[in-house]
């Protein structure tokens, strides 16, 4: 026979595209729509009901960007269409392309039952599924009409990303709004030659895929396409055949779950990130009552909270689906959240709140991690997600990675402690499935576990902006689910999953350390006021729980547990991975630094509040040290002088002596007790560069690797002086922007303090502070939660190449044996590292940047940082250094100085968090873990009455009974162990 492959190919696309897709609403009726344009923000549904309208006409021009229309639907259903399917029709203007990313809308009954949402792959409503000829017919349409802001072209800067910028101008025109008989063989007929075309072209040459495309010919050859409803049933009889041929005994296993990952805010504020959610988990439950094989799960514990506090008639709908066991939470987290950047104690907060929202919720805990999105992955979450109690993690954004391909699908992941946890990246490489026949081959193809394991997930359905599972979506699961020639697809709960991987892989493979993401390597530095923010919250936060601890048990103040628990969420909102890491609209960040101030100041008031309880009213100055809890008498503490010395400036404390040029660049750091000098010679540190700074995509989140190649060192100077607060040295950065630094030097530091103030006023550019150091490290090593990691210095191999930025917590570490030098921060999360030499290292921090995209305002304006130089250094100096910086004494005015609560002895050991317990119950809560990644032993001391002492998981569920002895507890901890003990209170 001729090769008509490709005939058969164009046809059937074709056929699909222009005549049967449009076919399944052909026979309509014409409605009457009236609206109501609210000038501002959205309104309750309720009061959305009660607007008064005013008639419209289809085809009108509607929506501002940011701006909100309701519309009111009515209309008649013919008689004729007694007992069929009615739907409701509508496009407000849509681009099928854009789902999640454009005007959507949700339908409302005149009681105000919510339907279903409408976006621009969903745009029907269910009228009546055997509708009464004559039926009245009365819905109300809330529609949002939010801008594209990556569109076609993408990474344009727009000012439409921020109500107070955006353009008047309305966006969209109505194009359809009517009611429409749903012809049922139409539809199914499409899914059918869908599923059937989109197989075979993944299938090679054979007998499967030629009965597949006679089959489509022979459908195809008896629709008359001037009659389609009435010849689809013959049609799909002509496809029977090649649809009941059944897949074979080694078909790849996929497990399905719906799934829209709504970002939390990205290309829209938080706002409307509510609504979203409100829209498409009523699509959902919709969808859930239509298909009863249909499974969807839903992450993110905030977004639930949402839906009971916004829309409360939706949330009913979804607990009573979650009840079912249908509608599934995922995750255990108050959000999808970064997990490189927030501090140790945050992660524990993103799953004590998720956990403990989804167990009062609905009476369950998720037994996994659901993080398909964040852009890349601390190596100290293994330990993180196993002392919460769970037991797999799930995530695909590996799969971005520029240059090297992970060798894993499904595999244990083991993190900086040795904490291990069973791990899966989906081979589709999407979280955004539609079950396309491309992404179910790609699946099979890819699946690295084949030899072994049987199966992988695939998460379905439009994300992002929300959406979710289709009807189509899920008929393309009912095709799939035994189909010759494909993998086998079922809605699965994930936990099923898992724990079937983990009785087919006895031993998997191991992956050890950081999942670093070889892309996005920016949102360490970009939106520099979001991440000093979330920095100084989370330390204010804990400083909050010590001292309100400390005076609760005192029986001074009642424990302001609400207080605290509404701070805790607003932050852990915040670090949401495209928040936190700098990737959000204007309005987002704008948002997020008046919610940062907020809470800073709501919890200063806490810290005050407890400070003048415990230190009474009095005139004496008092220190408040919020690591130690202790308050002790305040002792004058004054920067060294600065020296003036052949044209150069000394700073000189007996401990360290620093040189700074006339050019205001280091050119020494000795270490006066061994006669080492951080600098080598000729070299000059605290170097300010500016690089040119356009990646190939993504502006706010991409650096890529040729930055370096443009680079303007900033030696400049407008003035050097010397004041009380150190040496000030003032310099230009470009004709709109300028920085001031104090260097300072405290009596008895080895810390160089630097603190700087940007003018910042550039465009694509990236501002990085140089210290080259005199060390030969072969790793630096640097502060993550809980712990630090290592990672080389050289670049022997892609893995080590790809990492040319890479991120830090409060410091990182150059050091060679005897000698270290560490960098210290306040604020700053992005650095890279450099071998000038063989026998030297080169640090440099990352300050600020200016992506036009998103946001194009980044980082515009007043920017401020401090940093240290940290003078022969080793970990236990910069885990203290870096501490010291982030959380400063606080003055305090006083009758008498104040114990400390917790105290802890041992080398390496690290109070972390003192707090009382989530469960209100009064008991108190002491988290510990080992910093310098070596077993220790060592003890903690309570001043204060218990009962009993247990081990606790970071949920704080008690896991064994503790030994105790004079309010002593002994310490065994291995290294970067962490431990939670709960002091069960004395009852009374």
């Amino acid at each position: 026979m001729h090769d008509d492959v490709h005939l058969t190919e164009g046809r059937v696309s074709r056929v699909l595209k222009e005549r049967l897709w449009p076919a399944v609403h052909t026979i309509a009726a014409p409605v009457s729509v009236d609206w109501h344009e609210l000038p501002g923000e959205p309104i309750p549904p309720t009061e959305g009901l009660a607007l008064t309208y005013e008639k419209v006409e289809v085809g009108t021009d509607w929506g501002p960007a940011w701006g909100t229309t309701w519309f009111r639907i009515t209309g008649t259903v013919p008689a004729e269409w007694a007992g069929r399917r009615v739907e409701l029709v509508c496009d407000l203007g849509f681009d099928v392309n854009k789902p999640g990313f454009q005007c959507e809308g949700l339908v409302y009954t005149p009681d105000g039952e919510p339907i279903k949402s409408l976006n621009p792959r969903n745009q029907w409503v269910l009228v009546a599924s055997e509708a009464v000829g004559g039926e009245e017919v009365e819905l109300f349409l809330e529609a949002a009409a939010n801008p594209v802001l990556l569109d076609y072209h993408p990474f344009l800067p727009t000012q439409e990303g921020d109500i107070r910028t955006s353009s008047p101008k309305k966006l969209y025109t109505t194009r359809r709004i009517e009611l429409a008989v749903f012809e049922e063989d139409v539809f199914e007929l499409c899914l059918d030659l869908e599923a059937l075309h989109e197989l075979q072209v993944e299938l090679p040459e054979g007998p499967r895929k030629s009965h597949i495309l006679q089959a489509i010919d022979d459908a195809l050859d008896r629709v008359d396409l001037q009659q389609i409803a009435e010849t689809a049933a013959s049609a799909r009889s002509a496809l029977t055949g090649v649809l009941e041929a059944t897949s074979h005994d080694s078909a790849h296993q996929i497990a399905a779950i719906g799934h829209a990952h709504i970002d939390s805010a990205w290309l829209w504020p938080v706002r409307e990130t509510i609504r979203k959610v409100a829209r498409t988990t009523s699509s959902m439950t919709e969808l859930l009552g239509e298909d009863p094989d249909f499974r969807y799960g839903m992450s993110s514990a905030q977004q639930y909270a949402w839906l009971k506090e916004h829309r409360p008639e939706v949330y009913a709908k979804v607990k009573a689906a979650v009840a079912e066991g249908r509608f599934i939470p995922l995750g255990g987290m108050w959000v999808e959240s970064d997990t490189t950047m927030p501090s140790g104690e945050s992660l524990v907060r993103q799953f004590l709140y998720g956990q403990r929202f989804f167990e009062s919720e609905f009476g369950i805990r998720c037994r996994g991690v659901w993080l398909p999105d964040s852009f890349g992955y601390s190596p100290a979450l293994p330990q993180l997600m196993k002392r919460a109690g769970f037991e797999w993690f799930f995530t695909q954004k590996i799969s971005w990675n520029q240059v090297n391909k992970f060798p894993h699908h499904t595999f244990e992941w083991e993190g900086i402690d040795g904490s291990r946890i069973l791990s899966h990246f989906p081979p589709m490489d999407t979280y955004n499935s539609r079950l396309s026949g491309q992404e179910v081959a790609k699946a099979s193809r890819q699946f690295r576990e084949n030899r072994l394991a049987t199966g992988s997930i695939a998460p379905v359905g439009w994300g992002d902006g929300g959406g979710g599972t289709t009807r189509e979506m899920a008929g393309k699961a009912r095709r799939l689910r035994d189909l010759e020639g494909s993998a086998q697809v079922s809605w699965r709960h994930p936990d099923d999953f898992f724990s079937e991987a983990r009785a087919e892989l006895a031993e998997p493979p191991v992956w050890v350390g950081e999942l670093y993401l070889e892309l996005h390597r920016a949102t360490l530095t970009s939106q520099h006021l979001t991440k000093q923010g979330n920095r100084r919250c989370e330390h204010l936060l804990v400083e909050a729980e010590l001292w309100s601890a400390t005076a609760a048990l005192r029986g001074l103040v009642d424990y302001p547990y609400d207080e605290l628990d509404a701070l805790w969420q607003q932050i852990l909102l915040q670090q949401f991975h495209d928040i936190l890491p700098g990737t959000s609209i204007a309005w987002v960040h704008r948002e997020a630094a008046a919610q940062y101030a907020r809470v800073a100041e709501a919890a200063t008031a806490l810290i005050e509040r407890s400070l003048t309880a415990l230190a009474g009213e009095g005139t004496v100055a008092l220190r408040a040290d919020g690591r130690s809890g202790a308050v002790t008498a305040a002792e004058p503490v004054a920067a060294v002088s600065v020296i003036e010395q052949d044209g150069a400036y000394v700073l000189d404390n007996g401990i360290v002596q620093v040189t700074v040029s006339a050019e205001g660049l280091i050119t020494s750091a000795l270490d006066l007790a061994t006669g080492r000098d951080a600098i080598p010679a000729g070299a000059e540190a605290n170097l300010l560069q500016l690089h040119q700074d356009f990646p190939n995509m993504w502006d706010a989140w991409d650096v890529d690797r040729f930055y370096r190649n443009r680079v303007t060192d900033l030696r400049e100077v407008t003035s050097i002086s010397v004041t009380p607060d150190g040496l000030v040295i003032e310099r230009p950065i470009s004709a709109d922007s300028s920085t001031t630094q104090v260097l300072s030097l405290a009596p008895g530091s080895r810390v160089l303090d630097i603190s700087q103030s940007t003018e910042w006023h550039e465009t694509e550019k990236f501002l990085k502070v140089a210290f080259p150091l005199d060390v030969k490290a072969e790793q630096t090593l640097a502060e993550t939660q809980f712990g630090y990691h290592r990672r080389p210095t050289h670049t022997n191999t892609s893995w080590e190449a790809a990492k040319f930025e890479t991120s830090m917590h409060r410091w990182v570490l150059a050091s060679e044996p005897g000698f270290g030098v560490a960098l210290v921060n306040d604020s700053t999360y992005g650095f890279d590292v450099t071998r000038p030499s063989a026998l030297t290292t080169e640090v440099r921090l990352s300050l600020l940047r200016a992506p036009r995209f998103p946001d194009p305002e980044t980082d515009q304006g007043v920017q401020t940082h401090r940093y240290g130089l940290v003078i022969g250094a080793s970990v236990a100096a910069a885990t203290e250094a870096g501490a010291a910086l982030n959380t400063p004494p606080r003055p305090v005015s006083g009758a008498r100085s104040v114990e400390p609560l917790v105290t802890v002895s041992g080398e390496g050991l690290v109070v972390s968090s003192v707090k009382l317990a989530a469960d209100r119950s009064g008991d108190l809560v002491v988290r510990v873990y080992e910093s310098l990644g070596a077993r220790t032993s060592g003890e903690l001391r309570v001043s204060a009455a218990y009962a009993t002492v247990s081990e606790v998981s970071l949920l704080e569920d008690s896991i064994t009974a503790v030994t105790s002895q004079d309010r002593v507890v002994p310490l065994r901890l291995d290294a970067f162990e962490i431990r939670t003990l709960r002091f069960h209170r004395v009852e009374e």
